[in-house]
C-alpha cells in the first residue's frame, strides 16, 4: 500500500509540474524565436532601404554619364532629384526637359500613386502651384468645392515609372514636373504612349531605357489664363527613348489633344526632334553609336507583339484626289456616300461561315478599318480573298458603316478593289 501511495504521489508531480516547466520553456523559446523574426525583418527592411537608394543613386550616376539635354537656354535651372533630373524654364513655369531612368523595377513595384503635389523646393524663382491649374473653396459644410481651368496637371516623368521607390515616385509630383494638358490627352493619348514603354521594358527585363520627356516650348505659346503664373499650354508633347542593350533609339511627337490615330503614327528619329527643338540629346553617347540610335525611327520594335503587323496609314499627300487613308474612314461613316479607303492588309479572317473579313493597316483587336465579304458574295473574286490579299496595298471603294466602334465596308465583288501602288 506504501508504494502505492508513493508511485500515486509521483504520478500527480509527473502530471501536474512537469508540463508547467515544459510549457514555460516553450514559451521562452516562442518568445526568443518571435524577437529573432522581428530583428530579421527590421533588418530586410534596412537592406531594401540601402538598396533602394544605391539604385537610386546609381541611375543619377548613369543620366550624368550618358548626358543631360544640351541647348541655347542658358537660363534654365538644372534641379537633380532622387530619380529624375530636368531643366526648369521659368519663362514658362515648367520644365524645358526631364530626364529619368526606366528600369526593370516597374513590373514589380507595387506603391501607390500619392497625388502629394506640391511645389519643387529645388527651384530657386519658384515653380508654378496649385492655383495655375485650379482653385478650391471650402464651403460652410466643409466640402471642398474644385474651380478647375480645364487643364490636367500632366506628369511629364510618369509617376507610375517610380512605383518601386517612394520617394522617387513623391517626388514625382512636384509642380517642376507638370504641365497643362488638355484631359483626355493626359488620360488616355498621353498615358498609352507612357503605357507603351513601361510594357517594353516589362517584355525586355535584361534592359533599362534612358528617357526624356519634353513639352515643345518656343515664344507665342498661349497661356493659362486664370493661373497664377501664367502657365504656358504646349501645344505638342515629345517623349524619346533609348535602349542600349538591343541599340534602339525612338521619339514621339503628340499634339495636346486627344489623338485617335495609333501611336507609331507619332514616331520620329531622335535626330529630327534635335532639330524640332535646338536640344542635343545624349551627348556623351560615342558619335557613331549616337548617330546610329538617333537615326532610327521605326517604331515596330516598340510596339507589343499583338502590333508588329500594323502598318502606318498611306499618307494623304500621296493619294489621288477623292481618296482617303484608314484613319479618315471614321469621318465618312453614316455618311451614305461610297467613299474610296486605301491602306494595307496586316490580318484577315475566313470564319466557320465562310465570310471573310480583312483589317487594312491594323491588324485584330486593333483594327481601325475592316473590309468585310460575306459567304455568298465570295464567289465573285478570281481568287481566295482572305489569302491573295495579304499584305498587299489596296483601295476598297463602298459605303462605310460603324460595326460595333469600327469604320466597316462590305464589297460584294473584285470590281470594289483596286491595288495600290
Amino acid at each position: 500500500m506504501r508504494y502505492l501511495c508513493l508511485w500515486g504521489l509521483a504520478s500527480i508531480w509527473l502530471l501536474g509540474f512537469v508540463p508547467t516547466a515544459w510549457s514555460q520553456d516553450l514559451n521562452q523559446q516562442l518568445a526568443l524565436a518571435l524577437l529573432e523574426e522581428a530583428q530579421l525583418q527590421q533588418q530586410m527592411a534596412d537592406k531594401a532601404e540601402e538598396i533602394e537608394k544605391l539604385k537610386l543613386a546609381q541611375i543619377i550616376q548613369d543620366l550624368k554619364a550618358i548626358g543631360l539635354p544640351k541647348g541655347p537656354y542658358n537660363d534654365d535651372f538644372v534641379a537633380e532629384h532622387a530619380a529624375m533630373i530636368l531643366a526648369y524654364a521659368e519663362e514658362y513655369e515648367q520644365a524645358r526637359w526631364v530626364m529619368h531612368m526606366l528600369t526593370p523595377d516597374v513590373s514589380t513595384g507595387n506603391i501607390s500613386r500619392t497625388n502629394d503635389f506640391r511645389p519643387d523646393p529645388l527651384i530657386p524663382t519658384g515653380s508654378a502651384v496649385q492655383e495655375d491649374y485650379f482653385l478650391v473653396e471650402t464651403l460652410p459644410d466643409g466640402k471642398l468645392q474644385y474651380d478647375g481651368f480645364g487643364f490636367d496637371r500632366g506628369h511629364l516623368a510618369p509617376s507610375a515609372d517610380f512605383r518601386w521607390s517612394q520617394l522617387a515616385l513623391s517626388e514625382s509630383y512636384f509642380y517642376s514636373n507638370m504641365s497643362p494638358q488638355r484631359p483626355r490627352f493626359n488620360r488616355e493619348s498621353w498615358a498609352a504612349l507612357e503605357d507603351l514603354f513601361r510594357a517594353y521594358v516589362d517584355r525586355h527585363s535584361d534592359t533599362k531605357l534612358y528617357v526624356v520627356t519634353l513639352p515643345i516650348l518656343h515664344e507665342g505659346l498661349p497661356v493659362v489664363d486664370r493661373s497664377v503664373n501664367k502657365v504656358a499650354i504646349p501645344a505638342y508633347y515629345a517623349k524619346l527613348a533609348l535602349d542600349l542593350t538591343h541599340q534602339r533609339g525612338i521619339a514621339f511627337v503628340m499634339p495636346n489633344r486627344y489623338c485617335d490615330e495609333p501611336l507609331y503614327t507619332f514616331a520620329i528619329s531622335i535626330d529630327s526632334l534635335e532639330k524640332l527643338t535646338g536640344l542635343d540629346f545624349f551627348p556623351n553617347l560615342e558619335s557613331g553609336l549616337q548617330a546610329k540610335l538617333e537615326a532610327m525611327s521605326d517604331p515596330k520594335p516598340w510596339l507589343p507583339d499583338a502590333q508588329q503587323q500594323d502598318v502606318r496609314p498611306v499618307s494623304v499627300e500621296l493619294l489621288p484626289r477623292g481618296y482617303f487613308n484608314t484613319l479618315q474612314a471614321k469621318n465618312h461613316v453614316g455618311t451614305g456616300k461610297s467613299i474610296t479607303i486605301c491602306g494595307t492588309v496586316v490580318s484577315t479572317k475566313l470564319s466557320g461561315k465562310g465570310n471573310v473579313f480583312l483589317n487594312l493597316d491594323r491588324a485584330f483587336p486593333n483594327q481601325i478599318f475592316t473590309v468585310s465579304i460575306f459567304a455568298d458574295k465570295v464567289i465573285n473574286f478570281p481568287y481566295a480573298p482572305h489569302e491573295y490579299l495579304k499584305g498587299k496595298q489596296i483601295c476598297v471603294t463602298g459605303k462605310i458603316t460603324d460595326f460595333q466602334g469600327t469604320a466597316s465596308m462590305a464589297i460584294d465583288n473584285a470590281k470594289a478593289i483596286q491595288f495600290f501602288d
